[in-house]
């Protein structure tokens, strides 16, 4: 079964439906006449009237008319060659040119006409001189239809700029009421084509919690009288909030599917254009289609797109698109605009950045914060993924669960995805445990690079990924080493992959200090074996210099700083803006000092390890990969009791 959107059948509507009916209320009033159609009409009956004369009269050529008596002059000449005669019309070619008597340069082709009392013989002078009396015109004209085919191109070319203008345009920029090229009429909504199945909760797994906030809505769409006995609203709109991938967008889609009611979904920038106003013509036409067949939800997705904190910059005018947009969706969702059994829901990552008037109550009444998913959630999930997938008897999800946390819906789709491509690429009849496993490499680590390396980088390397697994298994409270790998994945040469047992909601100072410490054990085992230190370790000190941020400016965790909050959450890019300038040097001061104490606690540990740690390198030299258990017993460690210090 497939639960992607339905498409969109006209690029001016810029918002998917399903669920809808056949045939919505047409809109009161009767059909609108269209001035623009008109004017294009007007138009081309203009253009074609005009290209058609003229070239009639271009057509006649630019062959010069001369006097009879002239004509008689060249005949006695022995000058004309040939001519042909319609009546009294004469077309004729000479031999040799001859000066146009009005000043027209010289010819050789000529129209004159025989005056009807005329008593020549102008036969018998023809013949006597040798002229050719064709059956063909001399000069070739244009038929009727050869123009009527040329002066068409003008026309087409106008209808193709036409259309290609209202297209870039857009609806509600037309003509009449709305400006030059005729406000288009709204397209109806497509139905659902017959026989398929809507989204519906069954779809959707792993964060029951957010499914039983939204159990209301779905109520209230599926038996209305109940709750207004109670003299219950529906809730003007439902905010869904939460990391990307964790499942929003398929959330609404099943709220839709669930209460069987019309879903129109859109993301919000494609609202925006250029052009001032069109945006907000588009919301209310989205709204209109919606009220038609209301009970209907509309889902716009990504509305920090347009939803943002408004004043926050300049435009020519003063009200730029996106404001305007904004408006007309406050505006809609109000209840002077008559939207009853309209249902607004929206989808943001940067919840923290919207307009208050958004988010006040009477717009989006509720804010539903989607996480990701934990174990049994994870499991439940990988269980919908795999419904299409022959899994072989040897797959435990409930395995794949425990080492996928902080995934979420989005990033085990992928897992399962990635674990069907392995097995085909195998030729394989199903998915194996293997599978998943090394998909799952994949995705955490990145793909197998094939880099040969010499064989001092390779030992040098397997120190450093080394340093990183044994600091890991010593230090309590750590996350279990699941991988050590020197091949080559991404960018990096060599990986180490610890993940938790279960997911961590609240972090101490010394699990993060333990973080720093594992971090910094590639570089504390290089200067521990070699001395010197390489570029190896950049993305581990990007990771070291984030939590330690964290932990002095805004996780109160350094005694100097104090408890407060000195650096927003969004550091890395208004570092610096927050705070005084004393503040920031002693944030600075702090983070030097627990990075430099965890450099020296990971040397130290390191070198009372220094056979562990030669035993670890080697191992990985002769295999190139370890995991969780071979990584333990070289080291000589064991899981229970690392667990039991923590």
């Amino acid at each position: 079964m497939s639960n992607a959107a339905p498409p969109r059948t006209d690029p001016d509507q810029p918002w998917r439906t399903e669920g809808t009916p056949s045939e919505p209320p047409r809109r009161p009033g009767g059909r609108r006449v269209r001035g623009g159609w008109w004017g294009l009409l007007v138009a081309a009956v203009v253009v074609f009237l005009g290209a058609y004369l003229g070239l009639t009269y271009l057509g006649k050529g630019d062959e010069p008319t001369i006097s009879y008596t002239e004509f008689s002059r060249q005949v006695q000449d022995n000058n004309v060659s040939k001519i042909y005669s319609k009546g009294d019309a004469i077309q004729g070619q000479l031999k040799q040119p001859r000066d146009d008597p009005e000043g027209g340069g010289d010819y050789t082709k000529f129209r004159t006409q025989r005056p009807a009392f005329a008593d020549d013989r102008l036969w018998q002078n023809l013949s006597s001189h040798g002229v050719t009396v064709t059956a063909q015109p001399v000069v070739q004209e244009r038929s009727f239809l050869a123009n009527l085919l040329i002066s068409l191109v003008p026309l087409v070319i106008l209808v193709a700029v036409w259309i290609f203008f209202v297209r870039r345009i857009g609806p509600g920029i037309g003509g009449g009421p709305g400006g030059v090229f005729g406000r288009k009429e709204p397209p109806r909504p497509v139905e659902l084509r017959p026989g398929t199945q809507r989204t519906t909760f069954a779809d959707v797994a792993g964060i029951d919690e957010v499914k039983g906030e939204l159990d209301d809505v779905v109520g209230f769409l599926e038996h209305p009288d109940a709750y207004r006995r109670m003299g219950a609203k529906m809730p003007r709109g439902v905010l869904l909030a939460g990391p990307p991938g964790t499942g929003k967008t398929l959330l609404a889609r099943a709220v839709a599917g669930e209460a069987g009611v019309p879903f129109f979904s859109a993301s919000a920038s494609e609202f925006i254009e250029m052009i001032v106003g069109v945006g907000a013509s588009r919301v209310r036409e989205l709204f209109a289609e919606a009220r038609k067949v209301a009970p209907s939800i509309v889902f716009i997705d990504e509305i920090d797109t347009i939803g943002r904190v408004r004043g926050g910059g300049a435009s020519v005018s003063g009200h730029d698109e996106r404001e305007q947009t904004l408006n007309q969706i406050l505006t809609e969702m109000d209840g002077f605009s008559g939207s009853e059994g309209v249902i607004v829901i929206a989808a943001t990552n940067r919840a923290d950045i919207l307009d208050p008037a958004l988010t006040r109550p009477g717009r989006f009444d509720r804010v539903v914060n989607v996480l990701p998913p934990d174990r049994n959630g994870r499991e439940a999930i990988l269980a919908i993924h795999t419904r299409d997938i022959p899994l072989a008897p040897d797959v435990d999800l409930a395995q794949v669960a425990r080492t996928t946390p902080g995934m979420t819906g989005a990033d085990l789709a992928n897992l399962a995805n990635e674990a069907a491509l392995l097995a085909v690429k195998r030729k394989k009849e199903a998915v194996t445990q293997a599978d998943l496993s090394e998909a799952l490499e994949k995705v955490q680590l990145g793909a197998e690079r094939t880099l040969v390396l010499s064989l001092e980088d390779r030992r040098r390397t397997a120190y450093h990924e080394s340093g990183h697994a044994l600091l890991g298994m010593l230090q309590p409270g750590a996350d279990p080493v699941r991988k050590v790998t020197i091949v080559p994945r991404g960018r990096a040469l060599g990986v180490t992959l610890s993940t938790p047992e279960s997911e961590r909601y609240a972090h101490s100072e010394e699990y993060l200090r333990g973080r720093i410490i594992g971090a910094l054990g590639g570089m504390a085992a290089e200067q521990v074996v070699y001395g010197v230190v390489t570029t190896g370790s950049e993305s581990d000190l990007e990771q070291v210099t984030g939590i330690a941020r964290g932990m002095v400016g805004r996780w109160g965790m350094s005694e100097r700083v104090g408890r407060l909050s000195a650096l927003p959450g969004d550091a890395q890019q208004a570092y610096g803006l927050s705070a005084a300038p004393q503040t920031l040097d002693v944030i600075d001061t702090e983070m030097r000092r627990i990075v430099d104490e965890c450099y020296d606690e990971a040397c130290r540990k390191l070198s009372r390890h220094r056979g562990q740690l030669d035993a670890l390198a080697q191992a990985l030299l002769d295999n190139e990969t370890l995991d969780e258990h071979d990584a333990y017993r070289i080291a000589g460690i064991t899981r229970l009791r690392k667990e039991a210090e923590a």
